[in-house]
């Protein structure tokens, strides 16, 4: 089954001949390479594009390296030591294209040639080259594109199946795509797959044989233990606030382990480089200004987070919080945590409450303040869940999304309360 890609297919057409190095992004296994070597050269040929002026190259295939002489049995590409030697490839380019006609080089996980940066911007000056490249490391992140290619560089970024998306290959009723999509997530070769077993081996498969081997080799990690131990403890811990300095003394008194925060810093810091996590920030929406610390995390793909769990945590309401996470940053918005002071006084005295902002989502001049509730069967919870948004003084947009069946609807505060499946269902439901 073709799983349609429409988002980032868009994407990749609208940049087309731009002049700039198109470089897309995202974890592995996140369909970076169907996007690019199937839709997307499925559409270049559609359009009339000769086959012979399409050249794919996979710098992590056997069969692709062979061709410039190669051996993949005898490079090191998880650590770098021993990457693709950039000559054999720029032969093979050049036998394979001339400086009159139009060419569209298509490269996969380009990071594993020794000085691509050199060799893609070599391709800059080519005008009849539109280049094209996927990668999967912090060797892509936005600030390193930007420096790298001078500004041009023009990222997309591919993230797993978000839920609109799943329920198009899902055959049944959206509460029961959910409710899968839930526990394992939206990586395209799992999502396709029909048996609970099989998706929960690939999962964890993945987890243990490509992300975590991937960093331990790439960063030369000898703490391995106290590594896979901080990844099941943030996964334990999603949407709540932590920070190094917690997770530390977690270790100490529970794992009897003297591993310090800085080195937990740090190794978030390889997690999120390699697109398995995200830190995000508290922001103070009256002082104007970030906290540090403490942050929450939320994974990429909840499926991932489960499987590092053995799925014995399946916990609805913060799995719904990350997928609302995750759908917000699917639709281009910068998210952060909000934090808002509440002064009260009591008995004569000025006290200080801090209240929690689900999240802030801000697209150019938008910005809408989010809860997310799984479910508001009493007054009191539905109090519970506005009590921050009240206490915003300024007019953008406050919203409630609850997990229960409801039509949307506005009170009279201006506080918008709409259904899950109606935000993550429609990219236009912030604006009703």
């Amino acid at each position: 089954m073709e799983i349609k890609r429409d988002y980032y297919l868009d994407k990749l057409i609208r940049k087309k001949d731009n002049g700039f190095i198109k470089i897309i992004t995202g974890i592995r296994r996140s369909g970076k390479s169907y996007l690019l070597n199937n839709l997307f050269y499925n559409y270049l040929t559609q359009i009339g594009v000769d086959e012979n002026h399409i050249i794919k190259f996979a710098f992590d295939s056997g069969s692709d390296l062979l061709k410039i002489g190669e051996d993949l049995m005898d490079l090191d590409l998880l650590s770098g030591e021993r990457l693709v030697a950039p000559k054999k490839f720029l032969d093979f380019i050049a036998n394979k294209t001339n400086n009159r006609e139009k060419f569209y080089i298509l490269l996969d996980e380009v990071q594993l040639l020794k000085s691509f940066e050199q060799v893609l911007n070599g391709f800059l000056r080519k005008d009849n080259f539109d280049v094209y490249v996927t990668g999967s490391n912090s060797k892509f992140l936005s600030k390193d594109v930007i420096t790298e290619f001078a500004g041009r560089g023009d990222e997309i970024r591919v993230m797993p199946l978000v839920f609109s998306e799943f329920l198009q290959i899902y055959d049944g009723d959206k509460e029961d795509a959910f409710a899968e999509y839930q526990v394992y997530g939206g990586l395209p070769a799992g999502a396709l797959m029909k048996n609970d077993e099989d998706k929960m081996n690939y999962l964890k498969g993945q987890l243990e044989n490509v992300y975590l081997r991937d960093i331990v080799h790439r960063y030369d990690i000898r703490l391995t233990s106290e590594l896979e131990d901080l990844l099941n403890i943030l996964a334990s811990g999603i949407s709540s606030l932590t920070n190094p300095s917690k997770i530390a003394s977690t270790f100490k008194s529970i794992k009897q382990s003297k591993i310090s925060a800085n080195t937990i810093d740090k190794f978030i810091g390889y997690f999120e480089d390699s697109y398995i996590l995200k830190r995000v920030y508290r922001y103070d929406v009256k002082g104007r200004k970030y906290i540090g610390t403490p942050y929450k995390i939320y994974f990429e793909d909840v499926g991932l987070r489960n499987a590092r769990l053995s799925f014995r945590q399946v916990e609805p309401t913060h799995l719904m919080e990350n997928i609302i996470y995750n759908e917000l940053r699917f639709r281009g918005y910068m998210v952060d945590v909000g934090m808002v002071i509440k002064r009260e006084n009591i008995n004569n005295k000025d006290i200080k409450k801090q209240l929690e902002v689900d999240f802030i989502a801000n697209l150019g001049s938008k910005r809408y303040y989010i809860q997310s509730a799984y479910s508001i069967p009493s007054i009191e919870k539905i109090n519970q869940e506005k009590a921050s948004l009240l206490n915003i003084d300024d007019s953008f947009k406050k919203i409630i999304i609850v997990k229960d069946r409801i039509k949307p609807f506005l009170d009279e505060n201006g506080i918008l309360t709409i259904n899950l499946f109606d935000f993550l269902l429609d990219k236009d439901s912030l604006d009703l």
